[in-house]
C-alpha cells in the first residue's frame, strides 16, 4: 500500500513546516488528492491515522479535497474532464490526450495551536 509512504511524507512536510514556529500541536491538515493520482482517500485516511500516532499531529483531523481529472485533447483541441488515465476524450472519442490536472497530491493547509 503506497499510501503509507505518502502519509509518512505528509507528516514530514507538516513537521518541517512547523519546525521553528511557536505552535505545539497540529489540529487539522487539508490535502488535495487528484482523481487521477492513484491515491485512495480511504486508504490515505487509514494510513495517516497510523502514522501520526505519537507525533505533533496526533489526533489531527484529515480533510481531503478531490481535484478532478482534466486533459487537453490533441485531436479536437478541447480541455475535457477525464475520469481515468485510459479514458478517451468525451468530446471526440480520441485517445491522444495530455493530462493537465488531477494527478496532484499536496498539503493545502493546516491548523495549528
Amino acid at each position: 500500500m503506497h499510501e503509507m509512504a505518502l502519509a509518512e511524507g505528509v507528516l514530514q512536510i507538516v513537521e518541517d513546516t512547523i519546525r521553528g514556529q511557536n505552535c505545539t500541536r497540529v489540529t487539522a491538515i487539508r490535502l488535495e488528492i487528484g482523481a487521477l493520482s492513484h491515491v485512495e482517500p480511504d486508504a490515505m485516511r487509514f494510513c495517516f491515522d497510523a502514522v501520526i500516532r505519537g507525533s505533533v499531529a496526533e489526533g489531527a483531523r484529515l480533510e481531503i479535497d478531490t481535484a478532478p481529472g482534466r486533459a487537453w485533447c490533441h485531436n479536437c483541441g478541447h480541455e475535457v474532464a477525464l475520469p481515468s488515465l485510459i479514458a478517451a476524450c468525451p468530446d471526440c472519442g480520441g485517445f491522444q490526450v495530455q493530462v493537465t490536472g488531477g494527478q496532484e497530491l499536496r498539503v493545502k493547509d493546516m491548523e495549528v495551536n
